[in-house]
């Protein structure tokens, strides 16, 4: 059978499987398994397991479920609680100011924990209600938390970044240095669409009126809310970019700093412990499940020859270096609406970054790219998981269609932002080089 006909066969299966509905890790691994059977034989699948054992045994992989487990602790903790009333007192006064207060909290959110569901869920319980209250559009402010929400994977630290450190070789300090900027940068642009269209639309989120905005003492008073939040990016990032740790030691640094916050707000509870780790051992182990079959894939893609055959395809592809740069993008954009982020990372960069590479570009900064990309499909229908979050906690009045028009907005600034790394790398890059030097 000739390699272009093995190799569409096997992209056809994993497409089919997986529109069944049948999970990532299982489809990646079964259907990879059973080409390699026909392509090597039986002695193959020595390879397959040679492979994952050397994976389970990176240290960097300890740092997963660790900053996990942290983010499942401050979801529980109350610090949001205390951080929004803080960005109440203070944004409250401008127009769109609680959304763009609660977008500043995800980003707070983001740089003390690597995922994305803990500022989603938090701040759809706390800020959601209150925005709703005070007669905030309910598609802006579904749509700031769905946006906000998703920097967990951008926003340093991340599980996406330490997973594409193992596939590429990359440094992961590097990565988290370099998803800084570029975090910062869309925070910037999404606060400023909320500030901009509600200057010209005020009814879509309106100043809270003045009884409601607070002193300066109070509003200074609020300001020790940062302080616990603070620390826990100085432990983890702080430790990681000065040198001090390894990322690994820092997301245990940092799970110590979320146990002293949950401490303090007397939230530490057997309860709490007993659900975040449970919480913590099922996502840790879906995404080793899909560590599992991505190397099995890993081990069938290029068994079968296909690198090569990707290889011609992609010298059609017109526009030179940066057209397959932006081809690139756009199909990831596309996995991003349907797949999970963790999969598609193992399906598509061992597949994309030797082209990346051989075009001379940085695959540091590919990663920031490919970060950014997998953070707007977070929030992109039809499977976005954010999508699924909000629906879990928003009332009843709120639909899921409300919850997909919301995106469209913040999709297309988020998209904005993308661009803008694209064309100056120097956003992405600038930062790891010169700590790391």
């Amino acid at each position: 059978m000739s390699i272009e006909l093995l190799t569409v066969l096997f992209f056809l299966a994993l497409f089919v499987f997986l529109v069944l509905g049948l999970p990532l890790s299982f489809v990646l691994g079964g259907v990879s398994i059973i080409f390699i059977y026909f392509t090597w034989g039986p002695q193959a699948f020595y390879l397959v397991a040679a492979q994952i054992w050397g994976a389970m045994n990176k240290f960097t992989l300890v740092a997963i479920p660790l900053f996990i487990f942290m983010a499942m602790i401050l979801e529980r903790a109350g610090v949001a609680n205390d951080l929004y009333e803080m960005m109440y007192l203070w944004f409250g006064s401008v127009r769109g100011g609680l959304a763009i207060g609660t977008v500043v909290i995800c980003a707070i959110f983001a740089a003390m924990c690597g995922i994305s569901g803990a500022a989603v869920v938090s701040m759809g319980t706390i800020a959601l209600p209150s925005m709703l209250k005070r007669n905030y559009d309910k598609l802006l402010a579904v749509g700031c938390i769905n946006s906000g929400g998703g920097w967990g994977i951008l926003i340093p630290p991340s599980v996406i970044m330490i997973l594409y450190a193992l596939i590429s070789g990359e440094s992961v300090g590097k990565l988290f240095a370099g998803g800084v900027f570029p975090g910062l940068l869309l925070l910037i642009l999404v606060s400023s669409y909320i500030g901009i269209r509600c200057y010209f639309q005020p009814h879509l989120g309106p100043a809270l009126p003045a009884e409601e905005r607070g002193d300066w003492k109070k509003k200074f008073a609020a300001l020790k809310a940062v302080l616990l939040p603070g620390i826990i990016v100085l432990l983890v990032l702080g430790s990681i970019i000065g040198g001090i740790t390894t990322p690994t030691e820092a997301a245990a640094m940092g799970v110590l700093g979320a146990l002293i916050s949950a401490l303090v707000y007397r939230q530490l509870t057997w309860k709490l412990m007993m659900e975040a780790s449970i919480r913590t051992l099922r996502l840790t182990g879906m995404i080793m499940w899909i560590l599992f079959g991505a190397y099995c894939f890993s081990a069938a893609y290029h068994g079968m020859g296909a690198p090569h055959l990707v290889e011609d395809l992609m010298k059609y592809i017109p526009g030179g270096p940066w057209g397959t740069i932006v081809f690139i993008q756009i199909v990831i954009f596309i996995l991003a609406m349907v797949l999970d982020p963790a999969g598609i990372m193992m399906i598509t960069v061992p597949i994309f970054l030797p082209f990346v590479i051989a075009h001379g570009f940085d695959p540091l900064w590919f990663g920031i790219l490919f970060t950014i990309n997998m953070e707007i499909g977070y929030m992109t229908p039809p499977f976005g998981f954010n999508l699924f979050y909000l629906k879990a906690i928003v009332p009843p009045e709120i639909t899921m269609g409300d919850i997909y028009r919301s995106v469209i907005p913040f999709t297309i600034v988020e998209s904005t932002g993308l661009a803008i790394v694209m064309i100056f790398p120097k956003i992405a890059t600038w930062l790891p080089y010169a700590v790391f030097s």
